[in-house]
């Protein structure tokens, strides 16, 4: 029997089963034989002792995975929590019960909010447990160790779990439920581990099965045979090589250039980035300044965290996104005060920005500031244009600040559309797949229930990508790819095919990537791209593509 599921990354992996153990039983509802205070005293200590732990693991992890257990942690110090836990142990509970009805209170909070907020539901889950282990004197719940090599298979897995896995002996992550934009899936991506998330087929699978996850192909092959394990080791033993291979630029086969970026989400992540064989960044996320920060960051914050970043990467190109937020990312000080029923189709983005316009002359002030000091090939872009007339805003008002190159990023199909009406208006132009996808398919990118229709391989997104791509060498404007799309190998030689002149990924997917573009020239690139444009399905799209690249191999 083969499981479907929804692959990270390309990489495939050859083990046995293990299962994650069932979380800890629901504490017993019984009064506290202690006094409240004594009560509430215990729940403070294990919420402190949790939030330390998870940092600790953090700065061990580094990277990505040091931002997203920093997320957690904060849910071990949330103000609201504590004063709900305040008024449960006042009311006689133990603090066991307290912070198990507390969170769990949490926990539906967001999932009724939907979308990013209730993907967060897995870390509330994960932190309750921890604190109630804490409290119990049991060991955290956590990953198994048989004592050799398996793959884990989890109905979830907490970000704590995910970041300090240890990849000598876990072979890959397969998760029942998930998304591909959860954190499970985030820190599998940033940590090359094969892995498969909302593979619900895969709650039927046994401590001890032998099973394939095939990645590239969304597939678990369980009690695979004798040829399907032969051609699996080939394909690991072929892919190992690839990525043990001397970094060259990215490149077609005929020489044409296409230069692999990096994704990032802070300066600390340069160094591993520049290791992998990351030409630049193609994008840099710049919200980590303002996410914990009751008050915006000051212009002269922000400049010496951007020229930490541009420093690392001098003499190359380094694309900063401005500030994304509002809605689903809501800050204190871009609170506009309306309840959004629909946040992803509220005030975020370029939006929320010119709604609070010192935020972004501030950001694009202290940018150009950093790019006087520094060497690299500075470029600036505004998330979630949609119209011409917001293409026009931005870039006047980033090149009146003294940002010399400055562009949009396609994330609306309206911006796709009339990509040669704004193209002329802009720089350049950066298409961010990820909420491409979601707003063109009109399905959360965040919700597992539709992690289905995530694919960018809908014909209907590559047509969008296409629009973009003509457009781009018409007038002869860059189009850059920021989405975890480009991450994909094959996809990867698609989009080139589209129009696209640079790919920015994960740093760990650049090694794979640059493997499959040195397979094509730029007519086979283009020519694959028109097989999987002509096709009815993501599906049908991905097999059509496989079939024309196996053909001409």
């Amino acid at each position: 029997m083969n499981v479907s599921g929804t692959g990270i990354g390309s990489g495939i992996a050859i083990g046995r089963v293990v299962r994650m153990p069932e979380p800890l039983p629901e504490p017993v509802d019984r009064p506290s034989t202690m006094s409240p205070d004594a009560e509430r005293a215990r729940a403070t200590a294990a919420l402190a002792a949790v939030a330390a732990e998870l940092r600790r693991r953090g700065a061990q992890a580094g990277g990505t995975a040091a931002e997203v257990l920093e997320a957690q942690a904060m849910f071990a110090e949330d103000p609201m929590l504590e004063a709900d836990l305040g008024e449960r142990v006042a009311a006689g509970k133990t603090a066991e019960r307290a912070v198990h009805e507390a969170y769990a209170a949490y926990r539906a909070q967001l999932l009724a909010l939907g979308g990013y907020m209730a993907e967060r539901a897995t870390d509330v889950d994960d932190v309750s447990q921890r604190v109630v282990a804490e409290l119990l004197g049991q060991p955290a719940p956590g990953v198994p160790d048989p004592g050799y090599p398996f793959i884990l298979v989890a109905r979830d897995l907490a970000p704590a779990d995910t970041a300090t896995l240890d990849l000598d002996q876990v072979l890959a992550l397969v998760t029942i439920g998930g998304g591909p934009t959860s954190h499970t899936a985030i820190l599998a991506r940033d940590k090359a581990i094969v892995a498969m998330v909302a593979a619900e087929g895969a709650s039927v699978l046994q401590d001890g099965d032998e099973i394939i996850v095939d990645a590239e192909n969304d597939l678990l092959v369980t009690a695979p045979s004798r040829e399907q394990l032969a051609d699996a080791e080939a394909r690991r033993v072929a892919r190992a090589a690839r990525l043990d291979a001397p970094l060259t630029p990215g490149a077609l086969s005929d020489g044409t250039p296409v230069p692999l970026l990096a994704n990032l989400g802070s300066a600390d992540a340069a160094t591993a980035a520049l290791a992998a064989g990351a030409e630049g960044v193609g994008l840099f996320r710049t919200e980590f300044l303002f996410l914990e920060a009751a008050t915006a960051p000051t212009v002269a914050e922000q400049q010496a965290e951007y020229t930490r970043l541009l420093q690392a990467f001098n003499g190359k190109k380094v694309v900063v996104r401005v500030l994304d937020a509002g809605a689903d990312k809501p800050l204190a000080f871009l609170d506009a005060g309306d309840h959004e029923d629909n946040p992803a189709l509220g005030l975020r983005g370029i939006r929320a920005l010119r709604a609070h316009e010192q935020i972004l002359r501030d950001q694009l002030s202290a940018l150009a500031a950093a790019d006087a000091e520094t060497d690299a090939d500075l470029w600036v872009m505004a998330p979630m244009v949609a119209t011409v007339e917001e293409a026009e805003y931005f870039t006047s008002l980033a090149h009146e600040a003294g940002i010399r190159v400055a562009g949009v990023m396609v994330e609306v199909p309206s911006a796709a559309l009339l990509a040669d009406r704004i193209l002329p208006t802009t720089d350049f132009a950066s298409i961010g797949t990820n909420d491409l996808t979601q707003y063109t398919l009109a399905a959360d990118r965040l919700l597992g229930s539709v992690a289905a229709l995530q694919s960018p391989w809908n014909p209907a997104v590559l047509r969008l990508i296409a629009e973009v791509g003509q457009a781009g060498r018409a007038l002869g404007k860059p189009v850059g790819i920021c989405g975890e799309a480009a991450a994909d190998p094959l996809l990867a030689v698609v989009l080139v095919g589209l129009g696209a002149t640079t790919l920015s990924m994960s740093p760990a997917a650049i090694a794979d990537v640059r493997a499959s573009l040195l397979r094509f020239d730029a007519e086979q690139a283009a020519a694959l791209a028109a097989v999987a444009l002509a096709a009815n399905s993501p599906a049908q799209s991905h097999d059509a593509a496989r079939a024309f690249a196996a053909a001409i191999r």
